[in-house]
This record gives structure tokens, C-alpha cells and sequence, in this order.
């Protein structure tokens, strides 16, 4: 195993984040599904660089990217986004791409359960194929109801990506499994050896180590199912503006520069201009916690 760490939870350039990534350890980056975004060449020599590589990406489904959209032009689009995110992440040498199908934030369903998995699992295999070709695996995400009706539990993740290809897997995470599973542990077994990634934070989504979860626990249970891939670290601190506030620190005394989509994204995960300083801290926290289990 090694640790990897996501990006879209701060608005700042890639430049900056590949930078203290190196410095703090960590081995990748499971980079935002940005393919606009990104010049893939320059990434990559960032990455040389700082001495970390690409795990992977993560599909950003903002606005309309939902792969069950009742209407075909809305899943066309969204399956060509999928697609030209697994690109990018062969062009930065990465292996996965984890995909959450549906729109992050919709609650209300467009159609009956049958037309909407139906019209899944067709938009994933088209994604699939396409990740055959470019040698890029797919990862299935469940989030927590909160945040998605379609997937919210390993089982319904692992049904799907059954039904998609013998490759296709699933990523779990921790944040959403304390809310969604019976039993975490028993989830990650059950998944085995379709697990294709593994998403990190700990149980209030602050850094590893900051919350309830057995990380030792956690590690080795992924170990026992032969998981050999990243923990992707993915904490959303929570911005504190009561006079509680344990850390003096974490407010940003200025305003990232964010598009309105990126700052309603960030405002819907609860989470909002945090100082460089405190974020900071959480990325090196949460290093020493998992490196002290593996």
C-alpha cells in the first residue's frame, strides 16, 4: 500500500499542492477529474520533481455529469467527461479512476430505479471500455444518502460493477461507510478483490487520527482482502466560526479564488477557505497516522 491524497478539497494551483504533497511524504495524487484543466505534461514534470507519482483521479460530478440522466444528451455528455478524465489519467501515468455515477448533492431521482440502472450500467460500461483500451481501471464509489440516493453501500457498488465488466471495482471510503454500513470491516471483505481504491478521513472527515476510527484496524483488514493500492486521502475539515473553535489558525484571511460551481461544491461538503497554515497541519497529520499502521 502506499498514501495518495485528493486535491478538489482546496482551491489553489496544482503547483502548490504537488509541492507540499512531496514535502510532507506522500507517495501520489488522486487528481481532481479536471481534464480542461490540466496540461498533463507539465503535471507530470511536477510530479518528477516533488518525487510522487499519479494514482489516479476522481470524477468531480458537478452541475449536469450524472451518468443516469433521464435525458440522453445529458448522459452522452457526461459519459464523454468520464472518458476524457480516464484519458488524462493515462497521459500522467496513473492506473485508476474512481467514478461516483450519479450527480453529487441530487437527492431526487429522475426516473424508476430500473430505468435509472439500466441507464447506469450502460453510460459505465461505455467508461469501462474506454479504460480497457487506455489500461485505466474504474472504481465504483458509494457516498452517504446525504450526498447521493443511487449509491450508498459496498453491496449496491459491487452489484453494479458487476454487471458493468470482470474488471470493473469499486472504491470504498471510510467517511461514507460510518454513516451507511452495518459493519466497515465486513464491507471491505465482502468487496475484496474488486476493490480498486480506497478513499481516507476519519469518522467527523477530519484528518486520519483526528476522530473515532481504528486505523490500525482499518489497514489491516484491507491487507487481510490483498489490497495493494492507495489510501487516498480525502478529509473535509469543517470551517469553524463559533468562539469553540479549537484552532486559532484555520480560518484563511482571505478568500480563495474559486468558481461559483467550486465554492457551492465546497460550501455543500461543509468545508470553505481554510488557512494554508491549518491545512497544512491536517496533511501532515494525517501522514503520521496512517504511515504509523501500514
Amino acid at each position: 500500500m502506499h498514501v495518495a491524497m485528493h486535491n478538489w478539497m482546496r482551491a489553489e494551483p496544482i503547483e502548490v499542492t504537488i509541492a507540499r504533497l512531496g514535502k510532507s511524504g506522500y507517495d501520489a495524487i488522486e487528481i481532481s477529474g479536471e481534464p480542461e484543466k490540466y496540461d498533463t505534461k507539465h503535471v507530470r514534470k511536477l510530479m518528477t520533481d516533488h518525487g510522487i507519482t499519479c494514482w489516479g483521479s476522481v470524477t468531480l460530478m458537478l452541475g449536469e455529469r450524472n451518468l443516469l440522466a433521464s435525458q440522453p444528451a445529458a448522459r452522452a455528455m457526461s459519459v464523454k467527461y468520464v472518458k476524457d478524465t480516464i484519458t488524462m489519467v493515462k497521459d500522467l501515468g496513473g492506473q485508476e479512476v474512481t467514478i461516483v455515477p450519479c450527480t453529487v448533492g441530487k437527492l431526487v431521482p429522475e426516473a424508476s430505479p430500473d430505468e435509472e440502472w439500466k441507464w447506469a450500467v450502460a453510460s459505465l460500461k461505455e467508461c469501462y471500455e474506454h479504460g480497457m483500451k487506455e489500461g485505466v481501471r474504474l472504481a465504483i464509489e458509494p457516498l452517504n444518502r446525504f450526498e447521493t440516493y443511487f449509491l450508498n453501500r459496498h453491496d449496491q457498488a459491487v452489484l453494479l460493477a458487476e454487471q458493468v465488466g470482470p474488471t470493473c471495482g469499486v472504491c470504498l471510503d471510510c467517511f461514507h461507510m460510518n454513516i451507511e454500513e452495518q459493519d466497515m470491516f465486513a464491507a471491505i471483505k465482502a468487496t475484496g478483490s474488486r476493490l480498486n481504491d480506497f478513499h481516507v478521513a476519519d469518522n467527523n472527515r477530519m484528518a486520519c487520527g483526528m476522530g473515532a476510527l481504528d486505523w490500525k484496524r482499518i489497514i489491516d483488514t484491507l491487507k487481510s482482502v490483498g489490497y495493494d493500492g492507495a489510501l487516498t486521502v480525502e478529509f473535509v475539515a469543517p470551517l469553524d466560526r463559533t468562539p469553540a473553535n479549537p484552532y486559532t489558525n484555520m480560518l484563511a484571511a482571505e478568500t480563495a479564488d474559486m468558481t461559483p460551481e467550486e465554492r457551492k461544491f465546497m460550501i455543500d461538503h461543509g468545508t470553505g477557505d481554510l488557512s494554508n497554515e491549518f491545512y497544512t497541519w491536517l496533511v501532515d497529520e494525517t501522514i503520521k497516522t496512517l504511515r504509523k499502521n501500514m
